[in-house]
């Protein structure tokens, strides 16, 4: 039981920090809200349907690892469990990178108009945006 309660000590601390970033969410429960607060376009929105299943596939096979992982280990030495916890993190962190690509994603099919939205709304919450170069090449 101690070993169990240490991991999910390690991963609240990665919940913690990152809700500094900005994140959209995309693949959440919220897709709904991201396309009616940003009046995503019907391409954006078919987009977003198509990352979000995307995005799950991707963390489906995290998650199934780290399960394996947990139950391959339930039994192990302290030093052992602490290995299995970076192994597990960077697990964690792998999904946190998908997340975090997939908002890019929608972010860099935003117009300036849904862009500059979404940096406002961060900025109320004090939340670090995820920026995108909006830089046009005219060459």
């Amino acid at each position: 039981m101690k070993p169990l309660v240490y991991i999910l000590f390690l991963i609240s601390g990665f919940y913690g920090t990152a809700q500094m970033d900005c994140i959209l969410g995309v693949g959440g429960r919220d897709n709904e809200t991201i396309a009616k607060v940003f009046e995503l376009t019907e391409e954006q929105q078919e987009n977003l349907k198509n990352w979000s299943a995307e995005l799950k596939i991707r963390n489906d096979i995290f998650k199934e690892r780290a399960a394996y992982l947990m139950k391959q280990n339930e039994e192990s030495s302290p030093e052992v469990l602490m290995e299995v916890s970076k192994k597990y993190q960077s697990f964690i962190d792998s999904m946190a990178k998908n997340v975090h690509m997939m908002d890019k994603r929608l972010l860099e099919s935003f117009s300036q108009v849904q862009y500059d939205r979404y940096l406002k709304l961060c900025n109320q919450m004090t939340l670090r945006p995820i920026y995108i170069n909006r830089s046009v090449d005219e060459n």
